[in-house]
């Protein structure tokens, strides 16, 4: 923040609490105006027109200069950093954001501008978004994809790239802690505040993404997730990285709305194809059916993203950071099961569901898996044992 003029830092500090992030209308008053001329003129200038009106219900009487107050405060407060447009940090990716506004549909479509400020938390530099991959897919994932999600986010950030994502149940989940679980970099890119990212069932995960990563924000600290915040947030998702893969969508999915984000900014689209048999797998076979300039690449590992994404001479070369255990690249359920499983006297489905507090039927279905890879085994009196140390 002491790398950028106060009044720049207050103005953009304001415009990003004014509005919702995106507005192209806000947007352009600032190329016009400058970001200092462009606050004072929407908090004063009653000829703002429709600005002015939104301005004003979002103020709601109170001082504008006060409220820019309480937000260095709260950052100060949390340990947050702030960056804006005009700091040597900014990702100039995001600028590419301001060529994909289609006019004459939804606001979605519209208000695709950049954001006036990013909140941070966590101690990774955003430069390290120049060589960053966004992972995301469906909230109501299948084992199939929580694995191929965390193998493929291990992968990469073994290779030292960021892996970016949404922070959210299923797929998103699996991507960071595949990352977390190398020792590699991960960015959680947030709908909410920082201070309290959604959903909280995810808190124990975004502690250690701040941690050791980073948490962002267009949104001050403070600010509720509502629905149509996390369609926004997309944008961002796709505009910071190189490329998204989306592991398992449905039809509906919002994991599409980030494809489609990345394809619309020149960024490689890529999708990882399912079971035919799966629900949650027709997004991601509907977007490898298309063709022409929004092809969609089909991968199945980290080695085909990097032939995708990657310059000449980039690869997954390790970084020293100890050996990849058989364990790490299980889905969370495996591991549950594994844990459940004894090593000498052996234990029935059944006893397994029970020791963890699983359905029967994922531990049945789950089982035959991790004995074909080898990590358990059956034994004639049909109960299972643990095959490898873990």
């Amino acid at each position: 923040m002491e790398d950028v003029e106060e009044s720049v830092l207050e103005a953009r500090l304001g415009l990003s609490w004014v509005r919702e992030p995106g507005s192209k209308a806000l947007y352009t008053l600032v190329q016009q105006m400058g970001p200092v001329d462009a606050w004072r003129s929407l908090t004063t200038d009653r000829a703002m027109g429709n600005l002015r009106q939104a301005a004003a219900s979002r103020l709601r009487g109170r001082d504008p200069a006060r409220i820019v107050a309480e937000l260095r405060r709260a950052a100060h407060r949390l340990g947050v950093t702030i960056v804006v447009p005009e700091s040597p940090q900014w990702p100039s990716g995001l600028d590419d954001l301001a060529a994909i506004s289609v006019d004459g549909i939804e606001p979605i479509e519209r208000d695709t501008f950049p954001p006036h400020a990013l909140w941070l938390r966590g101690p990774l530099p955003l430069e390290v978004t120049g060589r960053s991959i966004a992972i995301v897919g469906s909230r109501a994932s299948t084992d199939y994809g929580e694995h191929v999600a965390s193998e493929l986010a291990y992968r990469l950030a073994r290779g030292g790239w960021t892996v970016v994502s949404g922070g959210a149940y299923g797929i998103d989940a699996a991507a960071h802690r595949g990352a977390i679980s190398a020792g590699g970099n991960t960015i959680a890119t947030l709908a909410s505040g920082v201070d309290h990212p959604y959903p909280t069932g995810n808190s124990h995960m975004f502690d250690e993404i701040a941690e050791a990563g980073l948490l962002i924000s267009e949104w001050p600290p403070g600010s509720a997730p509502h629905r149509v915040r996390f369609l926004i947030r997309n944008r961002v998702i796709a505009a910071l990285t190189r490329g998204t893969v989306m592991v398992e969508a449905s039809a509906r999915s919002g994991a599409r709305q980030t494809l489609r984000r990345a394809r619309q900014l020149g960024r490689v689209a890529m999708a990882v194809p399912g079971p035919v048999t799966s629900m949650m797998s027709i997004g991601s076979h509907e977007e490898l059916r298309r063709e022409g300039d929004e092809r969609v690449r089909l991968v199945a590992s980290a080695d085909h993203v990097l032939e995708e994404v990657g310059a000449i001479g980039d690869g997954l070369t390790a970084v020293p950071q100890g050996p990849v255990r058989p364990f790490d690249l299980l889905s969370t359920l495996e591991k549950q099961i594994i844990d459940a499983t004894p090593h000498g006297s052996g234990a029935t489905a059944e006893q397994i569901a029970a020791n963890v507090g699983l359905p029967v039927t994922y531990v049945l279905a789950t089982l035959p898996s991790l004995e074909m890879r080898g990590h358990v085994k059956r034994g004639q009196d049909g109960a299972y044992r643990l095959a490898l140390k873990t």
